[in-house]
């Protein structure tokens, strides 16, 4: 707790007034990871391999883009670092424990850049959601990879207007999340990849399945170049006697 604690403080000074609410979440991932880190190490090698394959397909290595690079152990960034002119992680929130490694490593050519890229508030505004659209102004734009975030889009949205009022919100609210990132990708001139978890699945020590949930709401991602499950919470972490396994895709 005292470590969860220093890391909190050290980043709310550097995080701007609207994201202050998200270094929370952050820092409670940030423990999770270390509590899980054999569980999880198979997935985070598998989003590394997927992403510097995909950069095999760039003509031209000026400026790479990571979207939702969150604490970076999923995230191949001294590969990247190498590869690229220019790095730029994007994300609600980035942890000091996050910037004080980059530091650490030396690794000048990287940006850090705090953005919602929900687009949550556009579809509650009644406005078309294009949350990706920053990137076209990023110059030279050779790469962006979406890094185990899409899932996070639903999931955070979900909690945002579980309190609202149910006329406030519309039942193509979370697909439209969905939709909007993946026209998003769609639309960069670059290279790009994107690896999400996209169901779950609560399991038994037996393998007896408990329930599944979609997280892309429905939206079909259409065939993927490769797939993998992760044991977001293996036994143990919450229960002795189940655990929670995400399928997750690359494409």
């Amino acid at each position: 707790m005292i470590l969860e604690a220093l890391n909190y403080a050290a980043t709310w000074p550097l995080t701007s007034a609207g994201h202050r609410p998200f270094i929370r979440s952050s820092v409670n991932l940030w423990a999770r990871v270390n509590r899980c880190r054999a569980a999880w190490a198979e997935h985070e090698r598998q989003t590394k391999a997927a992403i510097l394959r995909a950069t095999q397909g760039c003509r031209q290595r000026r400026t790479a883009v990571v979207l939702g690079s969150g604490l970076l152990r999923d995230v191949p960034v001294i590969e990247l670092s190498r590869l690229f002119d220019t790095v730029v992680l994007v994300d609600l929130v980035h942890l000091a424990s996050v910037r004080g490694w980059i530091m650490a490593k030396g690794l000048k050519n990287l940006r850090l850049i705090e953005r919602d890229l929900s687009g949550l508030d556009a579809m509650l505004a009644g406005q078309t959601a294009e949350p990706l659209s920053f990137l076209r102004q990023v110059p030279y734009l050779d790469f962006v990879a979406s890094a185990n975030l899409l899932s996070q889009i639903g999931i955070g949205a979900s909690r945002r207007i579980s309190g609202m009022e149910r006329q406030a919100v519309t039942d193509d609210l979370l697909p439209g999340l969905v939709k909007a990132h993946l026209d998003g990708m769609a639309q960069v001139a670059a290279q790009t990849v994107l690896v999400t978890d996209v169901s779950y699945t609560i399991l038994d020590r037996s393998g007896a399945e408990h329930g599944t949930e979609d997280l892309m709401h429905g939206v079909d991602l259409g065939t993927p170049a490769t797939f993998w499950d992760w044991p977001v919470i293996p036994f143990g972490e919450e229960s002795r006697d189940y655990q929670i396994v995400h399928r997750v895709v690359a494409r």
